[in-house]
């Protein structure tokens, strides 16, 4: 969530962002928090390749009891420009409260300067996890193959049993990579116009063909149209904008919604659908800042009412559980009490 603490970057830090992302002359950039704004501390020029001067430009700016950011820009490019790391250096020496203050703010700091130039976060609180040995190794570990489910083998297995023949240009698309199948840039566009809200819906399908995924709608949708947008034969992902009011509070709450009509659809598409719905989510959630109020899945669009998407947005809370008082015995059936001791001296067995 961006401005989570309501710390903001000043115009000069803004102007500085802007040289940075459009230029080379920059190769570190250090920010801090200074009077509840996000500041400039520190600038490096870039005079070696990004790996030959890592460790010298970053390490002396690290102090071992005060947290900071440290964006410092690599070689590399992708469409919008050149690529950045962004290092949240936050030692255990510092306060508790500049911990929490930092790490509420990440998303802010990332939000201004650009999320698409940010191609790798590092989280650090020694000096051994930020160094240049520290940055290789975060670099293998995403590398590093993960396990896969049982839905994933068996996703492996048919891929690897397909005949790829459609390989021409039109392949080469320009995609977001980080999920099973890329997001192509059309619906990367779609769902940063839904952030900004100038979308109130987005509606995203898998390319089987390219292997891709595409927006496929963005048609403006109130909550009495949600159900005619859930196609009947085919799995989708949505993105909805749900206006409502709540306790006399107006709210705008992002609701994601998975379609899988059930076993009307091939087990392909099920398993395609299943594999890229958790890498998508965290793709939106992490790289678009896109906060996702409610996730659902469902098969019908009939599902989809008012009453139901304010009761999974704002679900009721547990009523106390009533305590029931033990059943009495069957009248008349056991008689009286009975004594089962033996009569003491003096007593008289009735």
């Amino acid at each position: 969530m961006s401005h989570q603490t309501g710390i903001e970057a000043g115009d000069d830090l803004k102007e500085i962002f802007a040289s940075a992302r459009n230029g080379d002359q920059y190769r570190v950039l250090k920010v801090v928090i200074d009077d509840e704004r996000l500041v400039l501390g520190t600038t490096r020029t870039a005079s070696k390749k990004w790996d030959q001067e890592y460790d010298s430009s970053v390490l002396p700016l690290l102090e071992d009891d005060v947290p900071c950011y440290i964006l410092y820009r690599l070689d590399s490019t992708n469409n919008q420009g050149y690529e950045w790391i962004l290092l949240a250096w936050s030692p255990d020496k510092s306060s508790v409260r500049h911990k929490m203050l930092y790490a509420a703010t990440r998303a802010t700091l990332k939000k201004e300067f650009g999320g698409g130039h940010i191609k790798d976060e590092i989280f650090a609180n020694t000096k051994d996890e930020v160094n240049l040995n520290g940055y290789k190794k975060h670099l293998t570990s995403l590398a590093a193959p993960l396990p896969l489910t049982a839905a994933e083998e068996e996703l492996r297995k048919i891929r690897l049993n397909e005949v790829q023949t459609d390989i021409s240009v039109d392949t080469k698309q320009q995609t977001l990579q980080g999920v099973a199948f890329p997001i192509h840039q059309d619906a990367v566009a779609a769902l940063e116009r839904f952030r900004e809200k100038q979308f109130n819906y987005v509606q995203l399908q898998v390319d089987f063909e390219k292997e891709v995924i595409r927006v496929c709608s963005t048609e403006p949708t109130e909550i009495k149209d949600l159900p005619m947008r859930i196609p009947k034969d085919a799995a989708r992902y949505h993105f909805f904008l749900y206006k409502h009011s709540h306790e006399g509070d107006y709210l705008e709450s992002t609701v994601f919604i998975y379609s899988m009509p059930g076993y009307t659809c091939g087990i392909r598409e099920r398993m395609l659908y299943s594999s890229c719905k958790n890498p998508l989510v965290d793709m939106v959630e992490s790289s678009l800042n896109i906060e996702i109020e409610k996730k659902l899945e469902i098969d019908n669009g009939d599902e989809l009412t008012a009453d139901f998407l304010y009761e999974e947005v704002h679900p009721k809370q547990h009523a106390h559980k009533q305590a029931f008082p033990k059943p009495k015995g069957p009248a008349g059936k056991r008689g009286g009490r009975r004594i089962t001791r033996p009569p003491g001296p003096g007593e008289e067995d009735d």
